[in-house]
């Protein structure tokens, strides 16, 4: 890889951390234990939280007609999500197996920790879940196929792509022909390295 390149993604990994270490500072400011699976408030935090919970009949009243009207069609896509959620698993528990790349851990990607907060009411923590669930379901889903072109097609793109993803950086350049033949193993051979 380009040594520019290199150093330019070391830097990034670096604001990375930084940005997590800023994050977990703001976490204890509002004092709240974070768990590997849990998170627990402190007594004071969860009082003034449930100061801002609405309640349910004012929520509905209040709510926002389109809203409601629109509810039903964002609710719908939940059977095609768990039809692709079943799929993606399926296809990367035969396929994976087959080529050698370590699957996904699907339990990764899903996390519902909004249920934790007192200022939402049933309605607000369904609808956070659900888009837990969505975006959750693309993480899962994009590592699966970013690992499939990796192990396929680690080719770079003639044109910028929106939002790459982390193995993106690492293909070999649009139109270089000896890259691809001498690097293809390389990048198989690394997906095997994955945990």
């Amino acid at each position: 890889m380009n040594p520019k390149i290199s150093d330019l993604l070391a830097r990034i990994q670096q604001m990375e951390l930084e940005i997590e270490q800023e994050m977990k500072r703001k976490r204890a400011e509002l004092q709240a234990d974070f768990e590997e699976t849990r998170v627990r408030f402190e007594r004071e935090v969860l009082e003034q939280q449930r100061r801002f919970k609405t309640g349910l009949i004012s929520y509905l009243l209040t709510a926002n007609w389109l809203s409601v009207l629109t509810a039903p069609v964002i609710y719908a896509l939940l059977l095609p999500m768990l039809l692709l959620d079943v799929s993606i698993t399926v296809y990367q528990q035969i396929c994976f197996r087959a080529y050698g790349i370590p699957r996904v851990k699907r339990g990764d990607y899903f996390v519902y920790d909004r249920a934790h907060l007192a200022y939402l009411n049933l309605i607000e923590k369904i609808n956070c879940a659900y888009c837990s669930y969505g975006n959750g379901l693309m993480a899962y889903g994009r590592e699966v196929v970013a690992r499939t072109e990796q192990y396929w097609c680690p080719i770079k793109h003639a044109r910028k792509i929106m939002a790459a993803h982390p193995y993106y950086t690492g293909f070999v350049d649009f139109g270089d022909a000896q890259s691809y033949k001498d690097e293809l193993e390389n990048l198989r051979a690394e997906l095997t390295k994955l945990k």
